[in-house]
């Protein structure tokens, strides 16, 4: 996949609109519990849908979901139907080849489905950033008793986590892209309409968390630069995919990273499940 490509993956839905969340199931998922039904006999596709199907449960529900494994079909899935119904019915049945037909002729749209999960957790959630319950355990972790503030929060996911963790979150967005994407009409917890440079001034707090700073805007270096004026100057966590989908060229080129132990212990439970590689940093 070419960069270009992927900022495509990665573009907001400009024209989509949130469709109501009720416990009926999305066409999106109901379509992966056909197929999951369809590949039956191969343990390794139900698994991937799987957890699509669950994290999908909890997130309905309002609960952060699991960490996810890749969401990538193994390279030799059609190997592995030919093996399972070469196993099952003799050479020149026909009802191997009827099987083959169709197990092969949905690969190409199984595929795709699974690979568009992303795009489902943006429109119908707006969950851009993959936030899982095993990653906030380890940030609740890290913030311990100290006051923290949500930058960009979009429908709160990360200030739910730590609000559920008793922690003291004072989570803002403007909420300025609203117009363009029904997905900001769905927090998950109160999120306060105040731009980011604003509520640094607003909230003197110890642990700032920004996360997916828009792409190519030059925010994110306002907000650093914003920082290292103050004194003490808090702890900063920003989570987005450096040079890549989030946020802008200065900012990644000027932030002086923090590599130790605990951002090991931060990404631990902060996974990758498709193309796009974004990971947690501190930066200062």
């Amino acid at each position: 996949m070419t960069p270009k490509q992927r900022k495509k993956l990665l573009k907001h839905k400009k024209s989509s609109q949130l469709p109501e969340k009720n416990p009926a199931q999305s066409s999106y998922i109901q379509k992966l519990i056909s197929y999951r039904q369809l590949f039956s006999d191969y343990p390794s596709v139900k698994l991937l849908i799987n957890n699509i199907v669950e994290a999908d449960r909890l997130l309905n529900a309002v609960l952060l979901p699991q960490s996810l494994p890749e969401l990538l079909l193994p390279d030799d899935i059609q190997d592995q139907i030919f093996t399972k119904i070469g196993q099952q019915y003799p050479a020149g049945d026909k009802r191997g080849d009827t099987l083959w037909n169709q197990l092969s002729a949905a690969l190409p749209d199984l595929d795709k489905q699974i690979r568009s999960f992303r795009d489902y957790l943006e429109e119908h959630y707006g969950m851009w950033a993959y936030i899982s319950a095993s990653f906030m355990r380890d940030l609740a972790d890290f913030v311990e008793n100290r006051t923290v503030l949500e930058l960009m929060a979009g429908n709160g996911y990360i200030s739910k986590g730590l609000r559920d963790a008793q922690k003291t979150v004072y989570t803002t967005d403007n909420k300025a892209w609203v117009a363009e994407n029904e997905t900001g009409k769905h927090p998950v917890t109160a999120v306060e309409k105040l731009d980011a440079l604003a509520a640094i001034d607003k909230y003197p707090v110890d642990v700032v968390i920004m996360s997916w700073s828009p792409d190519k805007l030059d925010i994110d270096w306002q907000v650093l630069q914003k920082l290292r004026t103050l004194n003490p100057q808090p702890a900063f966590i920003v989570i987005g995919e450096k040079n890549g989908a989030t946020g802008s060229k200065t900012f990644w080129e000027q932030a002086d990273y923090i590599n130790d132990d605990v951002t090991q212990k931060l990404n631990k439970n902060y996974t990758h499940f498709d193309l796009i590689h974004d990971q947690v940093y501190r930066v200062e």
